[in-house]
């Protein structure tokens, strides 16, 4: 586990390597459905590993249509971060935003991971709780193992 207090290191040491993806097929619906996991704070939209786009909830708070695309609702802006970024920083923009995810890609928008920072607030996801999640729901989610 990542310890908070000062670390020197890299988005990249401490970012989820294999978060969950969905494709820019995603429905409006579909969204809400992933949001039912209480464990699910952002969805991620790939298109051949390219990030398109990031889903909160609150993103989907207005009127929509259902069978809309959720990637009309899903910036980027503000929500990714690239691998060599000091987690330390990282961690003062998410405290800023209020946020507890933040997307990792690479110069061209590769999704290489996510940032992922605890309920707890004492420290990263790691990729063995993203698995175990995995399999506590069943498979409810596709997971994509990024870059492998």
């Amino acid at each position: 586990m990542v310890r908070l207090t000062c670390d020197p290191r890299t988005v990249a040491a401490a970012m989820v390597t294999a978060p969950w993806t969905h494709g820019c097929d995603l429905t409006v619906a579909g969204a809400r459905e992933a949001f039912g996991d209480a464990h699910v704070h952002m969805l991620l939209l790939t298109d051949g590993g390219v990030l398109r786009g990031t889903l909160l909830r609150d993103d989907l708070a207005g009127p929509t249509d259902p069978e809309g695309p959720a990637l009309d609702l899903a910036p980027l802006a503000g929500r990714t971060v690239s691998p060599d970024h000091p987690v330390e920083e990282a961690l003062a923009l998410m405290r800023e935003q209020a946020t507890r995810r933040l997307a990792v890609v690479d110069d061209e928008g590769h999704l290489l991971g996510l940032l992922c920072l605890k309920r707890t607030l004492d420290g990263f996801c790691s990729d063995a709780d993203v698995r175990a999640r995995a399999l506590e729901h069943g498979g409810l989610h596709q997971i994509e193992q990024i870059g492998g």
